[in-house]
């Protein structure tokens, strides 16, 4: 039951933020635990960002609190700079000397590539853009 009064197409917003976080999660979940593949570090920076968005997120909307999307908006926003960052190391757009994994699976070379070469860090980016976006246009039609 909401706590506030939020119009269906504003609430929609945030739904559709929570369906992202949640499938993101979900899919990074299968990637790890069923594929049994180790995140690189920069991974599970992003892992870190996008998991409790997707409780946050699940929470607000379903009780209707614009709350929970003005403490989602800074993990979002961390987790597109992160994705941003990881994306430019897969595409080698960053030097060499840039890379922050040491030991472990590498940040820079990526094994797994999803529809004919869209890599895992495109995605995350994505999926977090997408996310701040929804939340920015969510928090602003809510305005008080």
């Amino acid at each position: 039951m909401p706590t506030t009064h939020i119009p269906t197409r504003a609430w929609g917003w945030l739904t559709a933020a929570w369906a992202i976080a949640l499938l993101s999660t979900l899919a990074a979940l299968f990637i790890g635990e069923v594929m049994g593949m180790t995140p690189c570090l920069l991974c599970w920076y992003q892992r870190i960002c996008m998991f409790p968005l997707a409780v946050m997120l699940g929470m607000a909307a379903y009780r209707g609190e614009r709350q929970g999307a003005l403490y989602a908006l800074p993990l979002a926003a961390s987790g597109t700079a992160l994705a941003a960052y990881h994306t430019a190391l897969v595409a080698g757009w960053v030097p060499a000397w840039w890379v922050p994994c040491g030991t472990g699976p590498s940040c820079a070379r990526q094994k797994l590539d999803i529809l004919d070469g869209i890599q895992i860090p495109w995605l995350s980016l994505v999926a977090f853009l997408a996310i701040t976006l929804l939340l920015i246009t969510y928090l602003r039609k809510t305005r008080s």
